[in-house]
């Protein structure tokens, strides 16, 4: 006799294959009665599933829509297939998806055969994708990181800096942030007793372990990472005012290279970061509406000196 709750998994995958099955046709594929089809269909009812049922014929059952999310039943192919979507998804090629697929992505890791899992790697080894960034993120990497930030897990990365330094950090990570089809991990720094945010693209190596990361308050992380990637990888950071509607500047600044803060009367507060005087100022020129440069003391005498060339050439 077969298991009650193996039957009743086994009836959830057939549901998943067709969409009507007679009770007959359901009790000769389990090798059990139309009786105990009937009970098995009444249990998974008690457990949130609508499974209909239509009389006369070509009649029979149905799985319906809502009530809880049935179990995928997948086998190898359908898995890799999953998987495979899956990755492109969390590449941001799929807008507002890319959280929800590493989160699928670090469930679906987790009961992955391996035989399944070479093949994933294997398809994403040899898939090229023409047009997104330049910066790409190790597929393991990113699904480890979401698991510790999941289940709040000490982690050690290898990671290179902007200038190539590598290092070994030992860090409790806390959110990912997806910025602009970039990766960034906000952390606690455990050897330099602070916040952090790593660019996943620089990690070159993440291990998860066991120990629970301390309980601790989390900065707002897309606030976090908004002002770390707009202000501390650069020489000067400016802050100016800017005559334009926030939507507007929103869509002229991208997340990475600035933070709008919306004011009053149509101004906006825009702080952004360049390596260069000239860069900034032409970064402000080239928004075509007034601006009020605020900071540094710096930019606003570099502004004043270009002006006085251009008016006297």
């Amino acid at each position: 006799m077969t298991d009650p709750t193996t039957r009743v998994l086994r009836l959830l995958g057939l549901f998943q294959t067709r969409a009507l099955w007679s009770s007959q046709e359901l009790a000769d594929r389990l090798g059990v009665t139309t009786r105990s089809i009937r009970r098995d269909i009444e249990r998974l009812r008690e457990l949130g599933y609508p499974v209909r049922a239509s009389s006369g014929v070509g009649g029979g059952y149905q799985l319906g829509s809502g009530g809880s999310l049935p179990p995928l039943l997948l086998d190898e192919d359908e898995a890799v297939a999953v998987a495979v979507c899956l990755r492109l998804a969390a590449g941001g090629t799929v807008a507002g998806v890319s959280e929800a697929a590493v989160r699928t992505l670090a469930k679906l890791d987790q009961v992955l055969p391996s035989r399944a899992r070479e093949q994933v790697r294997a398809i994403h080894d040899t898939t090229v994708t023409v047009g997104t960034a330049a910066a790409v993120v190790d597929p393991e990497v990113l699904m480890a990181a979401s698991r510790a930030c999941r289940d709040r897990l000490r982690t050690t990365l290898r990671y290179v800096a902007r200038g190539g330094e590598e290092s070994t950090r030992r860090v409790e990570p806390a959110a990912l942030v997806a910025v602009s089809h970039r990766w960034y991990l906000l952390a606690f720094d455990l050897d330099r007793d602070d916040w952090r945010s790593f660019r996943l693209d620089r990690v070159q190596g993440l291990t998860v372990g066991t120990l629970r990361s301390a309980p601790r308050e989390v900065p707002d992380p897309a606030a976090y990472i908004t002002r770390s990637v707009t202000r501390s990888p650069y020489r000067w950071v400016a802050t100016a005012h800017v005559q334009m509607p926030v939507r507007d500047l929103a869509d002229r600044v991208s997340p990475l290279a600035g933070e709008v803060t919306e004011l009053e009367d149509g101004w906006c507060e825009l702080v952004t970061g360049g390596e260069s005087l000239d860069y900034l100022a032409a970064e402000l020129v080239l928004l075509g509406c007034p601006v009020r440069v605020l900071d540094p003391p710096e930019l606003i005498a570099h502004l004043e000196e270009v002006r006085r060339r251009l008016e006297a050439g």
